[in-house]
């Protein structure tokens, strides 16, 4: 029976002199048995998507929004049903991020109340009799969104005009063509409220599944630097971050780093600085090797927050100076059987993939682009002018820095935490080689804890 086999066109070329094959040449090896017919495609329409709003891969977060809007906010997908959640859950990391908190920060007046407005359920079967406020998760999307309250358009008049030196202006306008002039659109640090509420249910699956702990502090404001050993990341609390409005837990070098802030703010400048942040009890077999490494996740990651400069893990840049038997984490059994690192110079990370110790990074971000001294810029016409930036902005980033690198971070282990369970866990695992990741008994009184 004769077929017909249709096909792309392809691309006809000159018969080859080195004996060589053509496609074309599938024309001759035509016979009544098998019909190869070739036709010209019509010409389609161009589809342009855009891209760029949406991270992760089984644990997905789109956010939308900008700075002066109507509001911000993300849709998560892929979010496991059954967890406990409520607005307030979100709330904490998102007034730990919002604007007008001290007089290091923006003085822009903002809320930034959420609201969940789908993919969470109500109480059903008496699972939820104890928690009023919360809800379970579907594992239908969850969209969540934070109305903008204080905006003040009129402030970027001169910058509707003129492109502000070291910020997005310029580059969106390269791009795009056209861009959004109040508070710089998307390039505004207020598009990272969508992250900061996802994170807050990434942190809340990584406490619940495996004890996972991923906290954040300033460990350098422009010049002041907190000593590597003065924090142990094996103590370290919450409390102890937030104990001060620069968000160091340490008492007296969080004084020298206010002073420092304070001494640009009150001119009109702005400073840079360093986020530390650290993950405690990371299960083993995170990431993958080759392109996908776990630091290679995490770098990403963060490094697409805005002002972000440069990302270093475990003895990052300064492991450099060292020999490799200066730098080698040996290895050891510890009291309960574990092999475990002496020493953990890796970071945490091996070959791209977790080794259960503590998660080390460190992110450096840039003085906040919009200063209110006078700079050399151009015009969108292309004229050189003088500009004085009007607007409410953070003389240093970093303190607010804090719960968006958290956010970033857990969003990384928790679709990191699904890919390993998904690959690595479907079946009966190598006991002599690896550990399982226990699952919390899925009793009442564990669940909602």
């Amino acid at each position: 029976m004769a077929s017909s086999l249709s096909s792309k066109q392809f691309l006809l070329r000159p018969p080859r002199t080195d004996g060589g094959f053509h496609f074309s040449d599938l024309r001759k090896l035509s016979s009544p048995t098998v019909q190869i017919s070739f036709k010209r495609p019509s010409p389609g329409k161009l589809e342009v998507q855009a891209a760029g709003s949406t991270f992760g891969t089984y644990f997905r977060v789109t956010t939308y929004g900008e700075s002066h809007g109507g509001g911000v906010g993300c849709t998560i997908d892929g979010c496991p049903p059954r967890i406990p959640i409520s607005e307030a859950d979100m709330q904490v990391d998102l007034d730990r991020r919002r604007p007008g908190q001290s007089r290091i920060t923006t003085p822009r007046k903002e809320t930034d109340t959420c609201r969940i407005y789908s993919g969470i359920a109500e109480a059903q079967n008496g699972l939820m009799q104890d928690i009023s406020a919360a809800g379970l998760t579907t594992g239908s999307p969850i969209m969540v969104n934070v109305p903008n309250t204080d905006q003040r358009g009129h402030d970027y008049s001169e910058m509707s005009l003129a492109y502000r030196p070291s910020h997005a202006d310029a580059t969106y306008d390269f791009k795009y063509g056209v861009r959004s002039v109040q508070g710089g659109g998307r390039s505004s640090a207020r598009e990272t409220i969508g992250r900061v509420a996802a994170g807050a249910v990434a942190k809340k699956i990584l406490k619940k599944f495996s004890g996972t702990e991923v906290l954040a502090y300033v460990s350098q404001a422009h010049k002041v630097v907190l000593p590597d050993d003065v924090v142990d990341h094996e103590s370290l609390t919450l409390d102890q971050i937030e104990s001060n409005i620069v968000r160091c837990p340490d008492p007296e070098y969080a004084e020298k780093m206010i002073a420092a802030i304070d001494a640009v703010r009150v001119r009109g400048d702005s400073v840079g600085g360093v986020v530390t942040c650290i993950v405690r009890n990371v299960p083993r077999g995170l990431g993958s090797p080759v392109f996908d490494k776990l630091e290679a996740e995490l770098a990403k990651a963060v490094m697409s927050l805005p002002a972000t400069k440069g990302f270093e893990i475990g003895s990052g840049f300064a492991g450099t100076f060292m020999t490799g038997s200066e730098h080698n984490d040996e290895f050891f059994t510890d009291e309960h059987g574990r092999i475990r690192t002496r020493t953990n110079r890796s970071g945490g990370i091996q070959g791209g993939i977790s080794n259960g110790e503590t998660i080390n990074i460190r992110i450096a971000f840039k003085p906040t682009s919009t200063i209110g001294k006078k700079q050399h810029t151009v015009t969108r016409d292309k004229h050189e002018m003088e500009l004085i930036a009007r607007g409410r902005h953070d003389p240093c980033v970093v303190p607010r820095a804090v719960p968006m690198v958290e956010a970033m971070v857990a969003l990384v282990l928790v679709d990191q935490l699904m890919a390993q369970y998904a690959q690595c866990e479907l079946f009966p695992i190598n006991p002599t080689l690896q550990e399982p990741m226990e699952l919390p008994a899925l009793d009442h009184a564990n669940l909602f804890s």
